[in-house]
């Protein structure tokens, strides 16, 4: 039986960022969400919310021809949110807000999340403007992506949780130890990303 239209860009976009070379995004998101177990998977569940609102929007923008912003700009700014997420991780375990502005960090958390995935919607644009080539209808094309992404996204941050989880039941590291690792090793892949990035911009 042949494949949909939909279908088909159902698994490009779950490709796409759950993909063993979509470093970038899956970085993102394990920073995102490093800091959060699952007994906190409504603020994860709201985090990842303001990320695929913010990149839902401008993938639809920029694959409507609406925005347009060359990769030699979106390319180093998505490493560069890597590596902000990365360090915010790592900044809260070290300095933990007080109890007082616990709420409001949270709050800047979620808006960071929005602002970056609209960063990141244009990368993904990108990938979804070359798959399209030539076709004139691209609405079922846009949506079955985007579906996609967010399948692909739910993944990483289960399978994310699922290690936090293990890490901390089997091998006892502590979700401070965990947070640090996780965001350290995303902050250092970040940062070679954007220094690379940065390079063949140049």
């Amino acid at each position: 039986m042949p494949v949909s239209e939909f279908t088909l860009y159902l698994r490009l976009g779950y490709h796409h960022i759950a993909a063993l070379g979509a470093w970038d995004h899956i970085l993102f998101v394990a920073a995102l969400t490093a800091a959060y177990g699952i007994h906190e998977w409504k603020r994860v569940a709201v985090l990842v919310t303001a990320f695929t609102i913010g990149h839902s929007l401008t993938l639809a923008l920029a694959t409507f021809n609406v925005v347009s912003v060359s990769a030699a700009v979106v390319e180093p700014l998505i490493a560069a949110t890597i590596v902000f997420m990365a360090f915010a991780a790592i900044h809260d375990q070290l300095v933990p807000p007080s109890d007082a502005a616990r709420l409001a960090a949270m709050r800047r958390r979620y808006a960071t999340a929005g602002i970056f995935g609209l960063i990141h919607g244009l990368g993904f644009a990108s990938g979804l403007r070359a798959l399209l080539g030539r076709e004139s209808a691209i609405a079922v094309p846009l949506l079955g992506f985007n579906l996609g992404l967010e399948a692909g996204q739910v993944l990483i941050v289960s399978l994310f949780f699922a290690l936090g989880l293990a890490a901390d039941r089997w091998l006892h590291v502590r979700r401070r130890d965990w947070v640090l690792v996780l965001s350290g090793a995303a902050a250092g892949i970040g940062l070679t990303l954007l220094i690379d990035r940065l390079g063949n911009a140049a």
